[in-house]
């Protein structure tokens, strides 16, 4: 079965039709409607709709939705993912809580978000005991920690020896980025701005907030992200979307399922790109100077359809949610139709693959991997919870050329989900550290994985 939940992804999935359809089969009792498949596989591998002109097959809306969640178990001692040929993973940095995010300072120093969704009014009743167990099977039901904590390795053998509170008391914290002496995060409804010290390993200082950002109680994608542009006079904040395609009104989605650009100097906004469901990393690409981000995209679509993405941010573009997906497919469930809107909608770049999840982005300027690495997008993907066979579940490689993808994914890192089908692992964020290693957060195996080539340290 296959339902859409909020929380679950921790900024993947929403609420959906699902939980209704499932609440309607009485003669399920409640595990069973957690555990059991009540929808086919898919007809064709993961392999279908990666690329950047994917064909998308007609939409395939089950009558029961679709739940294949990997049970989270963590890692058996000794054990890692598989790394790509010619490189090689060691565990940066372990006993984490929730690590969703890595950024990498100048002096070398590695910041992680321990965080997840943010506390919500109590609610009783078979609908959120069900939430609850499909959170905790998916190791998303744990409290936020709330705070972002400083990893260092003075000694350069690949492995943090310090770990510190480098920051405490936010507010579901996602993105991070460095301006000068500023370090701003992206809390769940803010972007707040405190005072840095280069070396210093604790902030102690109040924040400041420079803009809201939309959340609330309902709040379904809580992770907000924060880059910077090159001279730092502008960020730019992801905001996901409030529903799975529109279902709870579209009142709720004021200023959502879009990046907003933000002047700092003024604490001002203004919507950069629009139509994005669930957009999460963000890089720039180097040649071009062009930003760009993955998303995820919506469900109840059927196990193929809709493609998560990697593309190119233009600015003023919208990009189809949730009036149509991948460009101008109309969603016919969403009303009222906009044939307006639809019209506007630009296609992204270069389709994922479905209900990957993708959550990390970074480029790969600056990394020490094998040739195969050398200029493209490190991908993290956080692995799907409503698709057979499942997908995503690992970190990809997609190969740019001239500012643009080349070529297919490259697998970088696998083997997050065992022969059993549990999950050691699901991989969010991803960094290039300073000595041009790959950094992955792990927030089910609470690790920071590094990865290497083969002969490095």
């Amino acid at each position: 079965m296959r339902w859409a939940f909020p929380l679950l992804m921790g900024g993947s999935p929403t609420i959906g039709e699902g939980i209704m359809n499932l609440l309607q089969v009485a003669s399920l009792t409640a595990a069973t409607l957690i555990l059991a498949a009540c929808a086919g596989p898919a007809d064709k591998s993961v392999t279908i709709g990666i690329g950047p002109n994917p064909q998308l097959p007609a939409p395939n809306k089950p009558l029961i939705p679709t739940v294949n969640i990997a049970p989270a178990v963590g890692w058996p001692s000794g054990t890692t993912p598989t790394a790509a040929p010619g490189t090689k993973v060691v565990a940066f940095a372990g006993g984490l809580e929730h690590p969703r995010w890595v950024y990498v300072l100048p002096n070398g120093d590695v910041l992680v978000a321990e965080s997840n969704a943010p506390k919500r009014p109590e609610h009783t009743g078979l609908y959120f005991w069900i939430m609850g167990k499909v959170q905790a099977r998916a190791g998303a039901g744990v409290p936020s920690a709330d705070r972002v904590s400083l990893l260092r390795d003075a000694d350069g053998d690949g492995v943090a020896e310090v770990k510190s509170t480098f920051l405490e008391g936010l507010n579901s914290p996602f993105g991070m980025a460095l301006v000068g002496d500023q370090f701003y995060v992206a809390n769940t409804d803010a972007v707040m701005r405190f005072p840095y010290v280069a070396g210093e390993t604790r902030i102690t200082a109040p924040g400041t907030k420079v803009v809201d950002l939309p959340a609330g109680p309902f709040n379904h994608h809580w992770t907000k992200n924060v880059i910077a542009n090159r001279d730092g006079s502008k960020l730019y904040a992801t905001v996901g979307s409030n529903s799975n395609a529109g279902e709870n009104g579209l009142g709720i989605e004021e200023g959502r399922a879009a990046i907003w650009e933000v002047d700092p100097a003024t604490s001002s906004k203004r919507l950069f790109a629009s139509g994005l469901r669930n957009p999460n990393g963000m890089a720039w690409e180097p040649t071009t100077g062009v930003l760009w981000t993955v998303a995820n995209e919506r469900d109840d679509l059927g196990h193929n359809l809709v493609p998560d993405y990697l593309t190119s941010v233009v600015d003023g573009k919208f990009y189809g949610w949730p009036w149509s997906y991948y460009g101008q497919h109309v969603d016919e469930r969403v009303e009222p139709r906009r044939p307006d809107m639809v019209a506007k909608a630009i296609a992204p770049d270069y389709a994922l693959g479905s209900h990957v999840a993708a959550l990390g982005l970074t480029h790969s300027a600056g990394n020490a991997l094998p040739p195969q690495f050398a200029e493209g997008m490190f991908i993290g993907q956080h692995g799907s919870w409503n698709r057979e066979p499942r997908s995503g579940y690992n970190v990809v490689f997609i190969p740019f050329a001239a500012g643009r993808p080349s070529g297919q994914p490259i697998d970088v890192l696998t083997g997050f989900v065992n022969a059993d089908g549990k999950a050691h692992g699901r991989p969010v964020g991803v960094a290039i550290d300073r000595r041009g290693a790959l950094l992955v957060a792990d927030d089910v195996g609470n690790i920071i994985w590094r990865v290497t080539a083969a002969g490095a340290q």
